[in-house]
């Protein structure tokens, strides 16, 4: 009964194949096979094009990080040394104007004088 039962299913699912064929023309599917392959090229090549990127990004980045952090030490050493600098002027331009309260113009004064720009002052 069983064995009967699953002949009946292979011959039912061999019909419907056979009338499914027939709804298909062989030339578009063809056509469609091919255009896949060519989609699969194409995307293959594009695969290999980025893995050979990645790897070139990779060798670059490799190359600069030694010289990036040792800029960025630098920088930094350089940021600090800059900042005890204007500590230490601050501080001396102000013994000296508690010494001598006219060495230095006043504000307005000041203005008229000089002209560079403020550099603790933040860009807009």
């Amino acid at each position: 009964m069983e064995e009967l039962k699953n002949e009946e299913m292979t011959a039912a699912s061999a019909e419907f194949s056979r009338q499914f064929k027939t709804l298909i023309n062989a030339d578009d599917l063809e056509s469609i096979k091919q255009m896949q392959n060519l989609i699969l090229g194409r995307l293959q090549d594009s695969n290999a094009v980025l893995s050979h990127f990645n790897d070139f990004a990779e060798n670059c980045f490799a190359e600069i990080m030694a010289d990036f952090s040792r800029n960025t030490r630098l920088l930094r050493s350089m940021k600090s040394d800059l900042d005890h600098i204007f500590q230490k002027l601050r501080s001396m331009k102000a013994k000296i104007l508690a010494t001598y309260p006219d060495a230095f113009p006043d504000s307005s004064t000041r203005e008229l004088l000089d002209r560079r720009p403020d550099l603790e002052m933040p860009l807009p």
